[in-house]
């Protein structure tokens, strides 16, 4: 027992410490370079007409992700009405403020719940949701380096060290060799016979997820969804762009410019912090500063940026888990809410 309990210890302080000790060492490195003076300055010159744009275009993309999950949910016969999902939305994104990914886990089972669905089959849909914003990012790295390859080239040549250790990362061996460990783990896991009842309660688990994941194959209105991802990332980086007009030292950057930091700062979302706490403050004074910005600038750019999102966030699950505690619907089967 005291064992088990020692292991459940463990893997919390890894779950939840790591990315707090993450976004606290790396806020660390990036401000005690700055000049507060200049955070201040910047602060109180900031047109906050654009910031309020920007938010409500942020409003927006999550009501965009709601829509677009809905079509999947619908593809599976879990007809779930439009609110709750935008709710599910809005609290994921509140939750990932206190634990990386713990938001995703949350909707998965917000929805289940509500609509009597399979908690695996729901948590498919949302996997192939944000295989489609990797899919999309992937896609929007590529056009971005291939439009901006010059500012890339230029920073690599100022700071080679820094290019060559990316370089030297993308090229390890190490991480192709964990890459193919895993895939033979999973091909052992599906291919050998078994009568474990763990490696069977595994397989069919995968299936259900599958399941979640695949409809989007064989799912009908597909043209509709592919323009909802396309209006979920537009309003993304419209979001940033417009946030440049709020400083005069990158209104007049450019959307190429806005562009590399919209990119960099998605992919660094990617690695688990609470919010995006700073990974994403690196990556927006990294792109910032291929164009020229000073640090400070750049450090004062990303705190109100990211100040201002991040508000945000707790006001709309504030008002997701209101909405939620007042919602009086009384959980039914998926199959019997088609007219819904």
């Amino acid at each position: 027992m005291e064992k088990k309990k020692s292991s459940s210890l463990l893997r919390n302080i890894i779950k939840y410490g790591l990315p707090v000790a993450l976004s606290v060492c790396l806020c660390f490195y990036l401000y005690s370079k700055i000049d507060v003076n200049v955070i201040v300055d910047e602060i109180r010159r900031c047109d906050y007409m654009w910031i309020a744009i920007a938010l409500v275009v942020s409003v927006f993309s999550h009501i965009f992700r709601a829509m677009r999950w809905r079509i999947q949910l619908d593809a599976l016969e879990i007809y779930t009405p439009l609110p709750p999902l935008v709710w599910s939305i809005f609290g994921t994104y509140a939750v990932n403020l206190l634990a990386p990914r713990l938001g995703e886990l949350w909707r998965t089972g917000y929805i289940a719940k509500r609509q009597d669905a399979k908690f695996t089959t729901v948590f498919g849909s949302m996997v192939c949701d944000r295989l489609a914003d990797t899919a999309t990012v992937l896609l929007l790295t590529l056009v971005t380096f291939f439009i901006a390859r010059p500012a890339f080239i230029a920073f690599g040549e100022k700071y080679p060290e820094t290019y060559q250790g990316m370089l030297n990362m993308l090229h390890s061996p190490w991480l192709w060799g964990a890459g193919i460990v895993m895939i033979a783990v999973v091909v052992w896991l599906f291919t050998t016979k078994t009568t474990s009842k763990w490696v069977l309660g595994v397989r069919q688990a995968v299936k259900n997820l599958w399941d979640g994941f695949a409809v989007v194959a064989t799912m009908p209105h597909k043209g509709k969804w592919l323009l909802l991802t396309a209006a979920v990332w537009g309003c993304y980086f419209f979001q940033l762009y417009l946030a440049y007009f709020a400083f005069s030292f990158t209104a007049g950057l450019g959307i190429v410019c806005a562009l590399v930091a919209f990119v960099l700062s998605s992919i660094s979302m990617g690695i688990p912090s609470n919010g995006g706490l700073g990974p994403w403050h690196l990556a927006i004074i990294f792109a910032l500063g291929i164009y020229g910005v000073e640090y400070n600038q750049a450090a004062a750019f990303a705190t109100i940026v990211w100040g201002s999102q991040t508000c945000l966030l707790v006001i709309l699950g504030l008002y997701a888990f209101i909405s939620i505690a007042l919602d009086k619907k009384h959980v039914t089967p998926a199959v019997n809410n088609i007219s819904k």
